[in-house]
């Protein structure tokens, strides 16, 4: 079967756009080619920073021939509705359609029509212009002739009804071919706003900008890496690391590797070659991660360290150049090299800076008053600005200021909870929004809080306050590390909760897959801190909002059932009123073991038994003795019953309330034989309405006696 090559070159595509348009591609032409009927055995995507190319294989020649069945009106209508059946189906006389009978509405025309298939080409043709048209670029802009300005000289273009393309930059050729492996190929020749398409491309723009005639995928890759261009990303991607290391190694350095630069710079290069810069030495001086910052940002190059370093970096970079140059790269090192010491020179500045006084110290002093601080110190001087200027932090919640007087008392709170030490707490507080007014951190916004712990330390806070003013923003995701201490944990949940309680205050809450203040995540981060560090939160006093609490509860399931816990024992211990989410999964715990082993499960299957019958006796207003009247046990098994649910509830109370799920769970399972004795022996439903309302409320007493722990009717199985 034939195999369809697509290629759309044009300008540069900004990086951070290749690898989702290559997917956006495929699918719409895959999408678009398997409505039309056809099918196919394979596709991929390609990109590089002049072209999205698939290559489809196997693609069918044509679309299948259809038979339609179209349904007419019926045989007693108006001759006006038989005539527009005809003319939609195609007829010329009605005796070419059928009729069929229908037992309600009667006999009616059907007519059958048959659409013949269609030749691959010409649906390629007819849906390519379209899907470049649509296509979802982020940015687009307008190119090619009609976007040309009336008067500028192009034939009178303007005014003839066309509109110009918009790509993300502009398209310069299409090529599309198909046709079997073996033999020869055809061009499929749409036409996208004056760019017909064609069997020809073209490869590095300096290395061999000649004409490249096209075939089929093979020889165009062959053909593209032999003009110097490496179409798979993911090889580039390979080549660059590869060689980094190598030259690194060489050097005796080691790669600090960075996959999301590693993705970026594959996506800026389509013949990359690896090459070593160098800085002067004066400039380690500066933390390491405003240097990694300042080269990865700017330069788009990679820092090194020597080996077997893990916290100091070395004087030279690595840089990924699009061009093989004739002097080995002498040149292109020495203008990159001049770049990179321009911009740490700038980074050096804001380093030292920020070390030193702020010139309006006088206008700070109400502030330093109103958090305790120390207007010696560099750091505390930032926090005093900061709330001097009223810096926003949402039109609705107040400063920037406010929202850390807010903090600061609820981290008072959270202190003994925590078990931290409150003054280091109430310090880290006042300290954790200063670096905001940093000049290092308003050059690189994701260094806020790693730069407020190196200048602390520079100040000689106690190093707990250091590390929390880093760590108050952790965990930053799933995977992000937690806070190291009970005060970074303290004031980590003091401000995850503030930002999730104000939020819920002004109505800010998620709504579907939209989460501009990244509430999830916050509330994620308070599962984790609780659930790992062994916690016990009340956090009905922080969440007043009952919605907000089924909100922590939603995070704590994801959590749960990444943890591998099933969704249903979750609900069977979750009630819509807990607070104490430890708890919670202590007893999801407890109760996966428990239902696992042969006593729980037996036990699940009687008390379900029991709790179904309830239920449905209930539904029908069956009367039920609100307890159990001993006078009224007829039977031994309801008394065996009665007396085993009166010491397991006990002694499953008691251990609740010592927090020992396992053995509440051990003294629920002696329920396991009274149950299954007491359904073999005893009828429920006996004609006495006293005896029966009497069963009836020992059914309830084992509803009540499990729920101590869990609600057993939740469980699946």
């Amino acid at each position: 079967m034939p195999d369809l090559l697509l290629e759309l070159r044009s300008e540069e595509i900004p990086a951070r756009m290749q690898r989702k348009a290559a997917g956006d591609l495929k699918k719409m032409v895959t999408d678009a080619l398997v409505d039309a009927g056809l099918t196919y055995e394979g596709a991929r995507e390609y990109w590089t920073p002049r072209r999205l190319t698939l290559d489809i294989r196997g693609l069918t020649a044509r679309s299948a021939d259809v038979k339609e069945e179209k349904k007419g009106p019926s045989v007693s209508a108006p001759q006006g509705a038989i005539d527009g059946f005809l003319r939609g189906a195609g007829l010329t006389s009605i005796d070419q359609a059928i009729v069929k009978t229908d037992p309600k509405k009667g006999d009616f025309y059907v007519a059958y029509m048959e659409k013949p298939g269609r030749a691959a080409e010409e649906i390629i043709a007819g849906v390519m212009p379209g899907i470049i048209k649509t296509f979802p670029w982020p940015k687009s802009m307008r190119s090619g002739f009609a976007s040309m300005p009336k008067g500028s000289g192009y034939g009178g273009i303007e005014g003839k009804g066309m509109e110009s393309l918009r790509w993300v930059r502009p398209l310069q050729s299409i090529v599309c071919t198909f046709g079997p492996e073996h033999d020869e190929v055809q061009v499929i020749p749409f036409e996208i706003d004056g760019i017909v398409a064609s069997n020809i491309t073209y490869g590095h723009r300096f290395h061999a900008p000649e004409a490249i005639t096209v075939k089929r995928f093979d020889d165009y890759v062959t053909n593209l890496e032999r003009a110097k261009v490496i179409l798979d990303a993911e090889r580039r991607k390979d080549m660059i690391l590869h060689d980094a290391r190598d030259i690194a190694f060489a050097n005796g350095l080691e790669l600090v590797e960075d996959e999301g630069l590693l993705e970026e710079v594959s996506g800026l290069v389509e013949w990359p070659q690896v090459l070593l810069g160098t800085f002067e030495e004066d400039y380690l001086s500066i933390p390491a991660e405003i240097i990694r910052l300042t080269i990865k940002t700017n330069q788009k190059c990679f820092v090194v360290r020597p080996q077997g370093e893990t916290d100091k970096l070395s004087n030279h970079f690595i840089l990924i150049s699009n061009i093989q140059a004739t002097d080995g790269g002498r040149e292109i090192m020495h203008g990159n090299g001049k770049v990179v010491r321009a911009r740490l020179s700038d980074a050096l500045h804001f380093w030292k800076r920020d070390q030193g006084d702020l010139p309006d110290l006088d206008t700070l002093k109400a502030s330093a008053a109103k958090f305790d601080l120390d207007l010696k110190k560099p750091l505390d001087q930032r926090m005093a600005k900061l709330d001097a200027l009223n810096v926003t932090f949402h039109a609705k919640l107040g400063t920037q200021g406010e929202r850390v007087a807010r903090i600061r008392e609820l981290a008072k709170v959270l202190a003994p909870i925590v078990g931290a030490d409150a003054a280091l707490v109430d310090r880290a507080v006042v300290l954790a929004k200063a670096d905001l007014r940093t000049e290092a951190v308003g050059e690189f916004p994701e260094l806020q809080g790693a730069m407020g712990r190196k200048y602390a330390a520079l100040q000689g806070e106690d190093a707990s306050v250091a590390a929390a003013i880093e760590d108050h923003w952790k965990p930053n995701g799933p995977s992000d590390r937690l806070p190291e201490d009970k005060v970074g944990v303290t004031v980590a949940l003091a401000d995850k909760l503030d930002t999730l309680a104000g939020f819920w205050a002004i109505d800010e809450k998620p709504t579907g897959s939209k989460d501009p203040y990244a509430l999830r995540r916050a509330a994620l981060g308070v599962v984790r801190m609780i659930l790992e560090k062994g916690i016990r939160l009340p956090l009905a006093s922080v969440a007043k909002d009952a919605d907000l609490l089924s909100f922590f509860h939603d995070r704590l399931k994801v959590y749960l059932r990444d943890q591998g816990a099933r969704h249903d024992i979750i609900d069977a211990v979750l009630t819509p009123d807990a607070d104490d989410l430890l708890m919670v999964a202590r007893k999801a715990e407890a109760l996966t073991a428990f239902i696992t082993s042969e006593d729980g499960g037996n036990l699940l299957a009687g008390t379900k038994r029991a709790t179904q019958l309830l239920a449905a006796e209930e539904k029908k207003g069956t009367v039920v003795a609100d307890g159990v009247s001993e006078a009224l046990l007829r039977l031994d098994a309801e008394k065996a019953l009665f007396a085993a649910i009166q010491s397991a509830s006990k002694s499953a109370a008691d251990a609740v309330a010592a927090e020992d799920f396992r053995s509440a769970m051990q003294a629920l399972s002696t329920l396991r034989s009274p149950v299954d004795k007491f359904f073999e022996d005893v009828l429920v439903n006996d004609e006495d309405a006293a005896i029966r309302a009497n069963r009836l409320a020992l059914l309830k007493a084992i509803r009540e006696a499990t729920a101590t722990v869990a609600d057993f009717s939740k469980i699946t199985g």
